[in-house]
């Protein structure tokens, strides 16, 4: 892709870095404790497929157009596809917000020539690293809105539709860390023990978002990824998904899909004790996602009846804060010690730290 037609847009990695503080920060937080070369590579593979999120999530956009877009952006990822970024600029600019009503992240999606400027001054090993699996990850969203086109927003079915979607949402991001932590000389072992475990990482992410985000992903973009046969079981229809006079039975429902979140924990584990330190990777990059992670869970199974109204279930700036502050310094508890701190209880409490 390197010296490819990403012009007149000029490249801009201060710009790109500044991006991800506004559209992301539990993963602002990840780039922030990268090393130089991998944390502009990681932020400009994260921006890359959050153009994709941006217009699947958007409700405003018909189906139709959702997918055309989507499959338009991947054939501007292509390096052998003659679609440029501009074509996919031109396109999905009807359905930009006024530029002074733009949130961050269709401020994103408006500078997506910015964004495929900067990536193509990446190294060829880079970008060879990086595309597929973004590519994987928008062609996954332009499928599934494709299907669901007639429900008027995503209605996952069942947990195999479930895994499908968090796959191609994240699996995939999986896969694209670990195309950037192999390069070079990695032992043939090791590399298969990544990538068994990469996709794992990824879906124990997602689905954590899906199990905490219930409320905010029906109220506002009109998707249930809660599956349908799941609420049958209990008798609530996904239509009725967060009605209070379904609370308690719905509650179950995010508590089992907090759970099967759970059971990818000790392989996304793993993964992380797997991972090479090289290219600028640090531990505390992917730990601090993932013991926010095993803090937000700790959480849903507490409350899961959170997780249905506009309150939510998140965890506190304190317990951020401390989980941040540990995994940054160089004699950091190991992560299997910190991962069974955090299940029991806020790991602020723990460290000390007053409320």
């Amino acid at each position: 892709m390197s010296g490819q037609r990403y012009t007149p847009d000029d490249p801009d990695v201060e710009w790109c870095r500044e991006a991800v503080q506004g559209v992301s920060r539990t993963f602002a937080l990840t780039v922030d404790v990268l090393d130089e070369p991998m944390a502009t590579q990681i932020c400009l593979g994260y921006l890359l497929c959050r153009v994709a999120d941006t217009v699947e999530d958007s409700g405003h956009i018909p189906p139709d157009e959702q997918t055309a877009l989507l499959r338009t952006y991947e054939a501007a990822l292509d390096p052998d596809d003659s679609t440029t970024i501009e074509e996919f600029r031109a396109a999905v600019d009807e359905w930009l917000p006024e530029e002074a009503e733009r949130n961050d992240d269709w401020t994103v999606v408006a500078k997506s020539p910015t964004i495929m400027a900067t990536f193509a001054q990446q190294p060829t090993d880079v970008q060879t690293a990086i595309v597929p699996p973004v590519r994987e990850l928008v062609g996954g969203m332009a499928m599934f809105v494709d299907r669901h086109a007639t429900n008027g927003g995503l209605r996952i079915g069942d947990r195999a539709e479930l895994e499908e979607y968090c796959y191609y949402a994240a699996g995939t991001v999986g896969n694209l860390i670990t195309n950037l932590l192999t390069r070079g000389d990695v032992a043939d072992e090791r590399v298969q023990q990544l990538y068994d475990t990469a996709e794992e990482f990824g879906l124990l992410l997602q689905l954590v978002n899906v199990s905490k985000d219930v409320y905010d992903d029906y109220t506002e973009e009109n998707n249930v990824y809660i599956p349908n046969d799941w609420l049958e079981d209990e008798g609530i229809s996904q239509g009725d998904l967060v009605d209070p006079t379904n609370r308690e039975s719905a509650a179950r429902v995010v508590k089992r899909t907090a759970n099967h979140a759970w059971s990818f924990l000790d392989d996304a584990q793993a993964y992380l004790e797997t991972m090479p330190l090289r290219h600028g990777n640090t531990k505390a990059a992917w730990g601090i996602p993932f013991l926010l992670a095993v803090g937000t869970l700790r959480e849903l199974r507490d409350r899961p009846e959170d997780a249905l109204t506009q309150r939510g279930v998140k965890i506190t700036r304190k317990e951020v804060f401390a989980v941040v502050s540990t995994m940054s310094t160089e004699a950091s508890v190991p992560l299997p010690r910190l991962r069974e701190l955090i299940e029991g209880q806020p790991f602020h409490r723990v460290a000390g730290q007053s409320e």
